[in-house]
């Protein structure tokens, strides 16, 4: 397992950059989508690039409330339905399945969304391929 990123949703992304570099982060990459009207910024400190920070931009968003605006954290994991079924298992919720073989959201028992993220790539595969997300993650 490797830690990957936490990821918060930012109104302003200039403004925000701005007080991340003054804290000490720098931008390492950018992906925007038209499309779906979003631009994903990471930042990480120098010498610490494997641990970074996400800031994702709704174009469309008129601001955020209610704690709206805290994303989730996000690990890297060997084997995604493993550890999905490990978590049903014990009772938990798996809200967004892994029916890409990629990813995968869950929620901690104070209602903090977690990603996982396949390291590599799985098959899609039953009974997670079919499966529809439960609520909101």
């Amino acid at each position: 397992m490797k830690y990957l990123h936490t990821m918060i949703r930012v109104s302003d992304p200039k403004e925000t950059i701005r007080f991340l570099e003054l804290v000490g982060l720098k931008e390492v990459r950018r992906m925007e989508n038209e499309k779906a009207r979003y631009t994903l910024i990471f930042l990480s400190a120098p010498g610490d690039e494997g641990a970074e920070v996400e800031l994702t931009h709704n174009w469309d968003e008129k601001g955020y409330d209610g704690g709206r605006n805290f994303g989730h954290l996000a690990y890297r994991v060997e084997n995604i339905y493993a550890v999905c079924q490990r978590l049903m298992d014990a009772g938990y919720t798996i809200n967004r399945p892994p029916r890409d073989g990629h990813m995968a959201f869950v929620r901690t028992p104070d209602n903090i969304s977690i990603e996982l993220l396949q390291d590599g790539y799985l098959e899609p595969a039953e009974p997670w391929a079919s499966m529809p997300n439960t609520g909101t993650w």
